[in-house]
């Protein structure tokens, strides 16, 4: 992989991390609010919020939004 890659993909990884905060922050919950809501670590948000959890895996990322009510906040349907 090239540095440009690599650049790109540490972006994305801190764009995660940014949006996952300012979500949280926007919710009016700590870090450890939200991983009780959750089910998952306060170190686990910590290290996504920081960027250096390299790849969210697909159910930490439902269990995240879950936490967040984003399907509440947004007037989402579940998807079956």
């Amino acid at each position: 992989m090239n540095t440009r890659e690599d650049a790109g993909r540490q972006t994305a990884l801190l764009a995660f991390g940014h949006h996952l905060k300012r979500l949280r922050v926007a919710t009016d919950l700590t870090q450890e609010e939200l991983a009780e809501r959750a089910g998952v670590s306060a170190r686990l948000i910590s290290d996504l919020e920081r960027g250096t959890i390299h790849r969210p895996r697909r159910d930490t990322v439902q269990l995240l939004a879950d936490g967040l009510r984003l399907r509440e906040r947004f007037g989402l349907t579940p998807s079956r």
